[in-house]
C-alpha cells in the first residue's frame, strides 16, 4: 500500500499542470493536491484513505474541528455565529434560506444582478412573498444597483444578494445596508478571496468549488439568533438548528470534501491569510482588465465600478474566432476559458489558487493571438 501511495505521489509531482481558469469546480492549490495525493492511500498511518474512515471517528472529528477553527480565524467569525458544513451546493440554500428564515406570508427582499441571484429569487418565490428590491436587467446585468436606490421593505424577513455573479462577472463594490433586517449573501465565488466583516451579515453561504475545496460541500455561516425559526415542514437536513446541534453530522457529511477544505484553510493561513490573498487577487484582476482595456480586440462588458476580481468575462472583436482561441489557448496550457453556456464568449476565473504567473501567461497569449488575428 505504501508503494502504491508513493507511486501516485511521484506521478503527480512529475505531471505538467495547466493554468486552469475554470469557474467551478475550479483550480486547487498545488500544495494541497500534493498533500492529498501523498495521503490518499494511507491517511495518518491508518492503512486506509480518509474517504474510508468513519465521520464519527476521533481522527476525523479532529479534522472537522480544525477546519472550523481555521475558517473562524481566517474570517474573524465571532462566537455568536455557527459554522455549518452542509451538502447540496449553494442551489440547495436557495430553498433552505426561506424555509429557515421566513414564514409563508413573510416578505423577503432580493437584489437581482445576474443568473444566480435570479435563480435564488425564483426559488424563494415558491415559499414566501418576494419583493424585487433591484433588478439590473436593463443593463444586461452589467451593473449593480445604486446603493441609495434599493427598494427595500421595512418588514422584510431578510435581504438577499449575490456579491459576485460568477457568470456575468459583476461584483458589488459595497455591502448593502438593510438596517435591522438580516443580510443574506451568496458568496460562492468570493468567500476567502479577501478580508470580510462577517458581523455585517445574518447569513453567508458558499458552494465549496471555487475558493474552498472540492464540489459537494457548502459552507453556511449563520448568526445564532436566526436559528430555530425553521418551518415545521423543513427537512431535518436543511434545518439550520438541527444541523448546528449535530455539529454538521446530522447525517454522513461529505467527508473527503471537508478534509480537503481543511487543508485549503491551512494553506490560506500559510500564505499570510486573507489580507495577503486579497492583495494578490486585486493585482491579478487589475492586470488582466488593464490588458483587455488596452486592446481593441478584446472587450469586457461590465461597468468598471463593479467588475469582478474573481470572474473576468471577455469577448473577441471577431466572435467567430472563439473556437480557435480556446483551442490555441489549451495547447499553450491555458484551459477552461470558455464563457458560460448562457452568455457565450470567454471567461477567466482568477480564484485563490490561480497564481499571478498564470494571469501573465494568459495576457501574453492574448497579445500574441491579437497580433495574429487582429
Amino acid at each position: 500500500m505504501k508503494l502504491a501511495a508513493a507511486a501516485v505521489s511521484r506521478g503527480f509531482e512529475h505531471r505538467m499542470r495547466a493554468f486552469n481558469f475554470a469557474a467551478g469546480p475550479a483550480a486547487m492549490p498545488t500544495e494541497v493536491l500534493e498533500q492529498v495525493a501523498s495521503e490518499l492511500f494511507d491517511w495518518r498511518g491508518s492503512g486506509a484513505s480518509v474517504m474510508e474512515v468513519s465521520h464519527r471517528s476521533k481522527a476525523f472529528i479532529e479534522v472537522a474541528l480544525a477546519a472550523e477553527s481555521d475558517l473562524r480565524e481566517l474570517l474573524g467569525i465571532g462566537g455568536d455565529y455557527r459554522v455549518l458544513f452542509m451538502q447540496g451546493g449553494a442551489s440547495a440554500q436557495f430553498a433552505a434560506i426561506p424555509l429557515n428564515l421566513a414564514g409563508p406570508e413573510a416578505r423577503v427582499d432580493y437584489l437581482v444582478t445576474g443568473a444566480w441571484s435570479k435563480k435564488a429569487l425564483e426559488e424563494a418565490g415558491r415559499y414566501c412573498r418576494v419583493n424585487v428590491a433591484a433588478d439590473e436587467a436593463p443593463s444586461g446585468y452589467c451593473t449593480v444597483p445604486n446603493a441609495r436606490a434599493l427598494a427595500l421593505s421595512a418588514d422584510a424577513a431578510y435581504v438577499h444578494y449575490t456579491p459576485n455573479e460568477t457568470i456575468g462577472g459583476v461584483e458589488f463594490p459595497y455591502v448593502p445596508e438593510g438596517g435591522a433586517v438580516p443580510l443574506v449573501a451568496d458568496m460562492s465565488s468570493t468567500l476567502l478571496s479577501r478580508p470580510l466583516d462577517v458581523a455585517r451579515f445574518g447569513l453567508i453561504y458558499a458552494g465549496a468549488q471555487k475558493n474552498i475545496g472540492p464540489a459537494g460541500l457548502t459552507v453556511v455561516i449563520v448568526r445564532d439568533e436566526l436559528l430555530g425559526r425553521a418551518r415545521a415542514l423543513t427537512p431535518a437536513v436543511w434545518d439550520y438548528r438541527q444541523v448546528a446541534d449535530e455539529a454538521s453530522m446530522l447525517n454522513t457529511p461529505p467527508t473527503f470534501a471537508w478534509y480537503v477544505a481543511g487543508l485549503v484553510f491551512k494553506w490560506l493561513r500559510a500564505q499570510g491569510g486573507l489580507h495577503a490573498m486579497g492583495e494578490r487577487n486585486r493585482v491579478k484582476a487589475q492586470r488582466l482588465y488593464a490588458a483587455i482595456d488596452a486592446s481593441g480586440f478584446y472587450c469586457n462588458p461590465v461597468a468598471q465600478n463593479c467588475r469582478s476580481w474573481m470572474n473576468v468575462p471577455f469577448t473577441l472583436a471577431q466572435p467567430g474566432l472563439d473556437g480557435e482561441f480556446l483551442t490555441a489557448a489549451a495547447a499553450a496550457g491555458l484551459t477552461n476559458l470558455a464563457g458560460h453556456r448562457l452568455v457565450g464568449g470567454l471567461r477567466a476565473s482568477l480564484y485563490n489558487a490561480m497564481p499571478l504567473a498564470g494571469v501573465e501567461a494568459l495576457i501574453a497569449f492574448m497579445k500574441e493571438f491579437e497580433r495574429r488575428h487582429g
